[in-house]
């Protein structure tokens, strides 16, 4: 009898949320959401809708990662572990490979939050559906905004006509004005044969060797010549752009990446200060500036200011530019790699 598995991706580094997040500890794994993580957010929200989960990470978030499953009281069966990343083409072929061709593979960012569960239900309860008649199946979000951050889908219902990259900003407004687009979650739902087929299909070199490297592993790990072997591919590409298997989901549940600090500071304020660590900075002629830390703060003359502060360091960023963190990251990767 095939079961149902929440395949849940744990690989990214957080670079966008450093200093809050580093590499040994990265954004999925901070507990500021009400004393839970992102990653024991996922196990929660989807361990009534799965039989089993799988969990696809690397050897420096393993140790981390089993130590927040435990707290959650779940039982990972699988565990797949890539001494380096590939892109999450190969990433999804390994987890496809570990199971049984018939079993549904609902694969989660666990990066991720999500609310309004019940619609998240029915959507998820849609995809089952449609992985059942052997579609692979993405969960596209309905957009709030132009935003430029994410990959969209167009679609017409539950037909995608194509994937989009990241658009700049007049392409983003007119894809909200023209209504038929969606957000590209990264969630995905489809048998593991059916996945497996379509990949060797278009991509035969990241199916046979990742069949490789699926057959190298010991103690849960990947050899890492295996690995190496694989092509670094995305699974859009790799797949959902080729594939006339495609289906969507539109889903109007809240979503969001957390991608940034004004992402998480919106989702902060739209949910009634959820998020441990955000507080709105008070004070004289002060304004639009937030600090996210542990102290009291108080500023007089501020306006549009982000305040991160950890025990090791202090960060300072224009709102207007908070999405460009990633060269504060870089600048310190080559000044003091200690506080990565």
């Amino acid at each position: 009898m095939s079961k149902i598995f929440n395949v849940v991706l744990s690989g990214g580094s957080g670079t966008r949320l450093w200093p809050l997040s580093r590499k040994n500890n990265p954004k999925q794994f901070l507990k500021i959401f009400n004393n839970l993580s992102l990653f024991q957010h996922t196990i929660d929200r989807n361990k009534e809708l799965v039989n089993d989960f799988l969990l696809l990470t690397n050897k420096d978030q393993i140790k981390e990662a089993n130590r927040q499953i435990k707290e959650t009281s779940q039982n990972f069966k699988q565990v797949i572990i890539e001494p380096i990343g590939r892109n999450t083409a190969p990433a999804i072929a390994l987890a496809s490979l570990a199971v049984n061709p018939e079993d549904i593979l609902f694969v989660t960012p666990c990066d991720h939050m999500i609310t309004n569960n019940e619609t998240y239900r029915a959507c998820f309860g849609r995809a089952v559906e449609l992985a059942k008649e052997d579609y692979l199946v993405t969960f596209g979000i309905k957009p709030e905004a132009p935003e430029t951050g994410f990959g969209y889908i167009e679609h017409n219902d539950e037909d995608v006509v194509s994937f989009r990259e990241k658009p700049d900003q007049k392409t983003a407004t007119d894809f909200i004005k023209a209504g038929n687009f969606l957000w590209n979650s990264g969630m995905f739902c489809f048998k593991a044969g059916v996945f497996l087929e379509e990949l060797r299909k278009y991509r035969k070199d990241i199916f046979e060797t990742s069949v490789k490297a699926i057959n190298s592993i010991e103690n849960q790990i990947i050899d890492i010549d295996a690995m190496i072997a694989i092509p670094d591919e995305s699974v859009d590409y790799a797949v959902f752009e080729k594939s006339d298997k495609i289906k969507t989901v539109p889903s109007n549940f809240e979503w969001t990446d957390l991608g940034t600090f004004d992402a998480l500071i919106n989702f902060n304020q739209k949910n009634q200060n959820s998020i441990d660590c955000i507080s709105e900075v008070g004070g004289i002629s002060t304004e639009g500036t937030f600090y996210l830390g542990n102290k009291k703060v108080y500023s007089l003359g501020v306006s549009d200011i982000i305040v991160v502060e950890t025990d090791d360091c202090i960060v300072l960023l224009s709102k207007e530019k908070s999405q460009e963190i990633k060269k504060l990251h870089k600048l310190v990767e080559n000044n003091d790699e200690s506080l990565l």
